[in-house]
Parts: C-alpha cells; structure tokens; sequence
C-alpha cells in the first residue's frame, strides 16, 4: 500500500508516450476475461512509457538490496511515529486531516475504485509458477490479496460491497488519471515473464504499511463509514508477519545468484516507483470540491430530467424543464432554489424543501439520486454544519453465509489422482455445509461446470493452470474465482 507513502502524486503527467485517452479503454480491455492480443501489446507498451517516466523520480530506496529490512524498519517507525502525532493531535481537538465531511470520504472512495478494484493484480502473473520455491512468498501475498477463496476476505469482493453500501458504484467515467495505477497494476499482471524485476519492485513499495491508510481508516470510522476494507491492510502489511516482510522475502528468493544482480536490482527500484504514477490517495483527496461535485450531479441528471417535470413547476419564471435543457445554466438554477427558499444553505437539510422531495421512501423524486449524491447534496445545503461530529461507525455486518467460513484444514495431496479428489471434496464440501440441493440449480451451474473440468484433467499441473486462469484479475471474485483460489490454495500445500 505505498501509494502516497512519501508524497503527494501529481494528477498531470510529464511524458506523452502512450495515448492517455485511451488508458481507460485498456484498463476494461485488461479486466476482460478474453482480453485479445491488441490490448496485450498495448498494455505493454504503457508499461514501458510508465517505466520511462520513472527515470526523472527520486528513489529512497536504499542503493545496496541487503539493507531493505532496515529500510523497512526505519519506514515502519516513521509511520508509527507521525500516526501517533495524528492520533494526538486529534485528542487535543484538531480538525480531520482529510475529509471535511462524509461527501469527500465517499467522493475518495470513488475515485480510487479503479485502483482498488484490482487490488494484488500485480502478482498474477507469478501463479503460473507455482511449483517453483522462489515465488512462494509472492504467490502467498496474492493468495492472501484474494482472501484465500473467502468473500469476507478478498479485498475487491470487499471493495466492491462497500462502494454498493455508499451509492459510489458510478466510478466507470472518472478521468484516465483515475486508471492509470490500475492500469500498471493490470499491465504487470500479464507480463510478469518479461517485466519480473519491476513486478517484485512494485510489490515491494505497494505493501508497506503508509500513514494515509491508518488515517483514511481513522476519518472514515469517524464518518460512519465501514474501514474494514482498510482495517485489514494494516492488518495483512505489517512488517513482522505480513505483506511487506513477505514482499521482502520474495525479492531476496527470486534474486539472481549467476547472472547480473545490479541490473536486476535496478529494474526492481523502477518497479518500485510505478507506485508513484497516476492519481494516488492523497491527490484524490486534495483535489476534492464540493460545488464542482454538485453541479456535475445536477448536470449528468439534466440530460433526462429536462423532459421530465410539469410546467407548473416554475423557479424565477422558467420551467424546470427549461433550466435543465442547458446545462450551463444549473449554477443559476441552485441559486434561484436558494433565492426562491427551497433550500436553506448552512441548515439541516431538513429544512429544505427541496431536499423533502428526494429524501425518504415517499419523497416525490424517490430513486431520482443515489446515496452518495443525497450526501453530496445534504453536504452543500449544510455547509458549515457538515462539519459536526458524525457518528461512529456501526459493527460491521457481514453479508455472506456461513458457508463462506474457511473450510477444514485438507491434508496435502500431489499425484495421481488425489489432486481431483480433493478439488472435487472442497466443491462438495460447498454444497454439503449449507444443505444445497444444486441439481438443476442454475445458480450454482459455474461451479458444477468448474468441478466437471477438473474431474476430466489428468494431472495436478493441468489443474492448477485450470484454476490459474479463474483467478485472473477479471475473475478471482466470482463465484467460480474465488471456489478456484481455495482449490489452489489447498493443493498448493
């Protein structure tokens, strides 16, 4: 989780190698499960541009590799340090750092989907070796990215329910800024046979622990907004047991012992700073206006609402219809809303009339705005009282049956035919916990095809390429991507 560790990430480029209207496309083109070969030259391409932007970036990592762990170490003290000047400087009544109210922690959390919703990407491409001991630390940390098979633990099942529980679910059109650490992090996981020192590098720098994830989990609580999503990153990066000491270990591992290991120590250090590029945490945060967010609302729903309301309804002389018809004039139209009283600025918004009509189950434009516009809107209307403590966070609810539990522990199995028996006994131990009839079941069809394909395979190798493939990006989250990661990662021992 290095991103922003050391500063803020500049929202413009400086080199124009790759068309960057065309980051967005590739970013989708990458998550396609049947991804052609045009987006993987293009992805590769990128990849190298973004390689050539790193030379003009300052590095601290430290110029000889066998002084990493200190480095790790002195990092980990200084974040301990800082947080525990955050944390008092909050007891002593300091304001929040970064959000101002809940519509910016929403608005953060939107606008670094792209980025989260590949989360571990990067390491994708090591699963294909699997039976080789130097990439065993690494393909644990992507094991562990995707929660080992569990919904209640893979990190985008988990992103993408809190983005549904918050209304923020409409991130698709953000700016190609906002794709362009998703699309490294994508671009890696398909070409980590040719690009394995910058893989290593990156994972290196993405999982230490920074302090903007200790405070973004802090505020976001204190906002009412779930944290476990970044609750667990502090948790699964620690520098004892965690992500970055495994990070560590999986460099060291796969460092060359013949060949050219200043080479390869500089490709990991290039690796190491693609962590830098694109729009990062603390850049989304600082470039967050809240008027700017409300016009584009109001903006984006003109293009339907300006066929929508009666000609009765009239605000300074014009229909709404007529304001809505040109979207340059919504500015003006929330003005004339205020003038005429129908929304009370630095008020509860209850107070408003306008906000009575798209607020509640029997509000005259039910539906019309999602959560995260109603906060929006509720955050403008109140402006200054927007400020005031929010409350704390309720316990999480998890959504997901106990079926989801982790499975008991299998013993190890390797030839012969006991690599099948067991992929198959996890699959019926699926059905089996939860007394599910799954015959003619089209709800379970995936899995009963999955279990089908691994009964006709011959060896373990063919198993695991099977089940290397559901555990792409694009489908380790799935139903049959998550049943094929705890498959692997049983068989993987």
């Amino acid at each position: 989780m290095y991103q922003d560790f050391k500063a803020d990430t500049l929202l413009e480029e400086v080199h124009k190698d790759v068309d960057r209207s065309a980051v967005r496309s590739m970013y989708f083109s990458l998550l396609d499960t049947e991804a052609d070969n045009g987006a993987m030259e293009q992805a590769r391409d990128f990849l190298r541009a973004k390689l050539k932007e790193t030379q003009g970036l300052d590095c601290d990592l430290p110029d000889d590799m066998r002084m990493l762990a200190s480095w790790i170490d002195a990092n980990t003290e200084s974040v301990g340090r800082q947080y525990h000047e955050y944390l008092e400087a909050r007891k002593a009544g300091g304001a929040r750092r970064y959000f101002r109210n809940k519509s910016h922690a929403l608005y953060f959390l939107k606008c670094v989907a792209p980025t989260k919703l590949v989360d571990g990407a990067w390491l994708y491409g090591v699963l294909s070796r699997w039976n080789d001991a130097r990439f065993a630390s690494l393909i644990r940390i992507y094991l562990e990215e995707l929660g080992e098979g569990l919904p209640t633990k893979n990190h985008v099942v988990l992103y993408r329910e809190l983005l549904a529980s918050n209304g923020c679910e409409q991130w698709d059109k953000l700016s190609d800024q906002h794709f362009v650490q998703g699309a490294i992090q994508l671009a890696l996981a398909h070409h980590a046979d040719e690009f394995l020192p910058e893989v290593i590098g990156f994972n290196l720098g993405y999982e230490q622990l920074p302090l903007h994830l200790l405070i973004t989990a802090y505020e976001l609580n204190e906002l009412g907004i779930d944290p476990y999503y970044f609750t667990l990153h502090v948790t699964v990066d620690n520098a004892d047991t965690g992500h970055a000491q495994k990070s560590l270990q999986g460099l060291m591992d796969a460092r060359p012992r013949i060949g050219d290991t200043a080479d390869f120590y500089r490709r990991v250090k290039e690796g190491y700073l693609l962590n830098m590029l694109g729009a990062g945490t603390t850049s989304v945060i600082a470039s967050f206006d809240l008027e700017k967010e409300l016009i584009g609302i109001f903006e984006r729903k003109s293009a339907v609402g300006k066929h929508l309301h009666s000609d009765y309804c009239r605000v300074a002389g014009r229909t709404v219809n007529d304001w809505l018809s040109d979207p340059a004039r919504i500015p003006d139209f929330l003005a004339s809303l205020e003038h005429a009283g129908w929304i009370k600025r630095n008020q509860d918004p209850s107070h408003s009339r306008f906000w009575k009509l798209i607020q509640g189950d029997r509000a005259d434009m039910f539906g019309v705005f999602t959560a995260y516009e109603q906060q929006i809107i509720a955050d403008w209307i109140a402006g200054d009282m927007s400020a005031e403590p929010a409350p704390q966070a309720k316990p999480r609810q998890l959504t997901f049956k106990a079926k989801q539990r982790l499975l008991d522990t299998l013993g190890q199995q390797t030839a012969g035919r006991q690599h099948r028996t067991m992929a198959r006994g996890v699959i019926r131990q699926h059905y089996a916990r939860d007394g599910v009839d799954d015959s003619g079941n089209e709800f379970n069809a995936d899995l009963r095809r999955l279990e089908e394909q691994l009964a006709s395979l011959s060896d373990k190798a063919e198993t695991m390429a099977l089940l290397t493939r559901l555990m792409s990006p694009a489908s380790h989250h799935t139903a049959p991507g998550l049943m094929a990661t705890r498959i692997f990662t049983r068989l993987l021992g």
